[in-house]
């Protein structure tokens, strides 16, 4: 498997993925089952204990992998929300989309109440409040071998919204390093898809 494959609007999701996937399913915070690809969701344990050990963080999994009649729903859901030219920005075309692989996870975390009880923080407007929490959660993604995947003023690159909340598993600490020390290089600027950045 090519845990480097691109997967935008210029490169849908390659031929007989499906087939070579070997996934996990787990249930979140929330009640709701997840299906990860199985090293992503072994990384992404890592990461989470990582997190709460060191930082108090409480991570949960939102969204993993999505089939692509999962994923028009969710199109058709933010076109009657914001709009159809903001939800293009928000979500990717069906076919088109990286949670298609299986390697994409959109995070949320819990929050620890007075009372001691946890709340989850889960919508992408509350998610949106807490940019510290984000920023000491993408500190720690290299090392797992994942890359905040859509960030800060890399819209025209990428063809999305920053998404402090998506992160891409890419099996490969190293690679992932020279992604976040680059602030915020994306996947269609990495060299060998260099040639097929969005214009």
């Amino acid at each position: 498997m090519d845990y480097m494959v691109l997967v935008n609007r210029d490169h849908p999701l390659p031929a007989g993925w499906t087939e070579e996937l070997c996934t996990v399913k787990s249930v979140n915070s929330a009640g709701n089952e997840v299906e990860t690809e199985q090293k992503a969701y072994e990384a992404y344990l890592l990461l989470k204990k990582d997190l709460a050990d060191h930082d108090g963080i409480f991570l949960e999994l939102d969204s993993a992998l999505r089939s692509i009649d999962v994923q028009q729903e969710i199109m058709d859901s933010f076109t009657v929300k914001y709009g159809k030219e903001a939800a293009a920005k928000m979500v990717a075309p069906p076919g088109c989309s990286e949670h298609h692989t299986g390697l994409a996870l959109d995070l949320y975390f819990r929050l620890k109440n007075d009372d001691g009880s946890f709340r989850n923080v889960c919508s992408n407007e509350d998610l949106e409040k807490y940019p510290e929490i984000w920023e000491k959660i993408h500190a720690r993604l290299a090392r797992y071998g994942f890359i905040l995947r859509y960030p800060e003023g890399k819209e025209q690159l990428t063809g999305y919204i920053y998404e402090p909340w998506h992160i891409r598993y890419l099996d490969n600490p190293e690679a992932a390093e020279e992604f976040m020390s680059k602030h915020g290089m994306t996947m269609e600027e990495w060299p060998g898809t260099a040639g097929n950045i969005m214009k």
